[in-house]
């Protein structure tokens, strides 16, 4: 099956050479100069993966993500000039799955883009009948729903991103476990985990503004000092 990827960048340069590499590996390809352009495009045709650029002009790379992130569900990559850990930090915030710094390999944004899709398919993919999950893991005011990979609290909807949800349901489904900051990276990542970086902090800290009445003082998913963290409520199935 053919993926269509998204590239978002006001740089035709950058534009054409991703689009060259990303048909020469059969992706189907569109283009967007601006924030506004791609989110246009992103509500008539089905995008499997965006890659965004962050300076744009007009509505910028976050506040594109920040838009995608409330609506929809799909792999997002940074790809960027602006290499500061703040920069970093603000777009994994906003829900960007990865991130890749300017000027690029060709064939290492290839990669990741392989990776991210392989993972998001395999997370949405059927599993094998003695795998079956329930439909719903359920505690407390939350639901997250396995077959859309959607969360309800207090029965409101909220969109997840895929690793949002591999990072929930890697807790809901071990109450009570402390998990290491390298256990939750290899496990929802699926990747080696190499050196101490804010990439679990930042995605903790997202999740916790979804799931928790005050993220400040979480309920479900609290720190264990000097160890990782732990979902602290029993989890029923439905």
């Amino acid at each position: 099956m053919t993926r269509t990827v998204l590239i978002v960048d006001d740089e035709e340069e950058i534009v054409e050479l991703l689009r060259i590499f990303l048909e020469k590996e059969n992706y189907a390809v569109r283009e967007a100069g601006s924030g506004e352009e791609a989110w246009a495009l992103l509500q008539r045709e089905h995008i499997d993966l965006a890659l965004v650029d962050i300076m744009m002009p007009g509505m910028d790379g976050y506040q594109l993500i920040s838009r995608i992130r409330e609506k929809l569900r799909l792999p997002v990559i940074i790809i960027s000039a602006k290499t500061g850990d703040v920069d970093k930090v603000t777009g994994l915030g906003l829900g960007a799955d990865d991130f890749i710094a300017k000027p690029f390999s060709p064939i290492e944004v290839m990669a990741r883009i392989q990776a991210q899709l392989r993972r998001y398919y395999d997370l949405l993919g059927a599993q094998p009948a003695a795998e079956i999950k329930p439909a719903r893991s359920v505690c407390g005011s939350l639901q997250l729903d396995h077959a859309s990979c959607m969360l309800y609290r207090e029965n409101e909807g909220i969109v997840l991103g895929p690793l949002e949800y591999r990072l929930l349901n890697l807790f809901m489904n071990s109450p009570g476990r402390i998990y290491t900051k390298k256990q939750i990276y290899e496990a929802v990542w699926n990747e080696p985990y190499l050196e101490d970086s804010n990439t679990v902090m930042v995605q903790i800290s997202r999740l916790r503004d979804k799931i928790e009445n005050d993220a400040k003082h979480p309920r479900y998913l609290q720190t264990i000092k000097g160890l990782g963290y732990k979902w602290i409520s029993q989890v029923s199935s439905t």
